[in-house]
Order: C-alpha cells, then structure tokens, then sequence
C-alpha cells in the first residue's frame, strides 16, 4: 500500500470528526524532501483559512509522530479544493449555486450557465434568462468561472 493510502486511511477518520470531507492526499518527492498535500472541502460551503490553519495544525500533529513517514523530512500542505478543480460529485454542485459554471458536455459545444439548483444528478441552470435541466451523466467537465464584477440581484 502507498505512504498517501497509508495517509488517507491515518487522517480521513481526523479530518471528517473536524467536519470537513478529505479531497485527496498526494505525496510527491521534491529534491530531497517529500511534498504531503492534504486537500479538504466542506460539504456545504468553502472551509475559511482559520478552518484549513486549525485542519493543518491536527494534520501535522500526527504526522509527526507517524513511524511510516520515515526519516525524510517533509513538507506538510493542508488546501481546498482551487477554483480550476472541476465540478464532479453531488456535493460540487450544491455548495457552488448561485455561481457561473463552464460545461462541456459528452456531446455538443461547451457553454457556460448560472447554477440554479442541484437535486437527483440534475443541474438547474440559467441560460440566456431561461431555466435548462442538464443531467450528471451528460457532462464530461465542469468548472467554475470566475467572476469579478458581479453585480448583485436583489
């Protein structure tokens, strides 16, 4: 079994009790040291730097006294999700409405819509003032795209 197996089986149970859901564990050489990224998410909204600085003080606690990392020192990065992360389970979608998303579907061209709603694999989005339901299983990637000058609709 691999050092990040090993890892995710270690910290899944510590990071879930904290309240956040762990996205994956890379474990990746770097000269002569390793690289552990932790990558937590929330299921309903994004978790706050003070939530992922508390989340990285308990990670590294335990691996430092973890006798499987061995003698190479390491550098511990505890991150969520980056806005290029594409939109994949259930839990993506919902946390994310309200928000610009690109799609690329199995078929057909790309466009990019507002999430409106998520329930049963399907997506509500607003296109061009009208409400398209597009399902799960339809789409080869989504993301999100970054908005900077959104104005508020009250």
């Amino acid at each position: 079994m691999s050092l990040a197996n090993n890892l995710t089986e270690l910290l899944g149970p510590v990071i879930t009790k904290a309240g956040f859901v762990l996205e994956e564990i890379t474990v990746t050489p770097v000269g002569k040291r390793r690289l552990v990224a932790v990558v937590i998410d929330r299921e309903e909204t994004n978790p706050s730097l003070d939530e992922v600085t508390v989340v990285s003080k308990e990670v590294s606690a335990i691996l430092d006294n973890y006798s499987q990392m061995g003698e190479m020192p390491f550098t511990l990065e505890v991150t969520t999700p980056g806005i290029d992360k594409p939109l994949e389970l259930p839990r993506h979608w919902k946390k994310n409405i309200g928000r610009l998303v690109k799609i690329t579907p199995k078929q057909g061209e790309k466009y990019v819509g507002r999430i409106q709603g998520f329930a049963d694999n399907q997506i509500a989005l607003e296109l061009k003032n009208e409400i398209l339901e597009v399902s799960l299983s339809d789409i080869a990637k989504a993301q999100i795209e970054v908005e900077f000058n959104r104005k508020e609709v009250k």
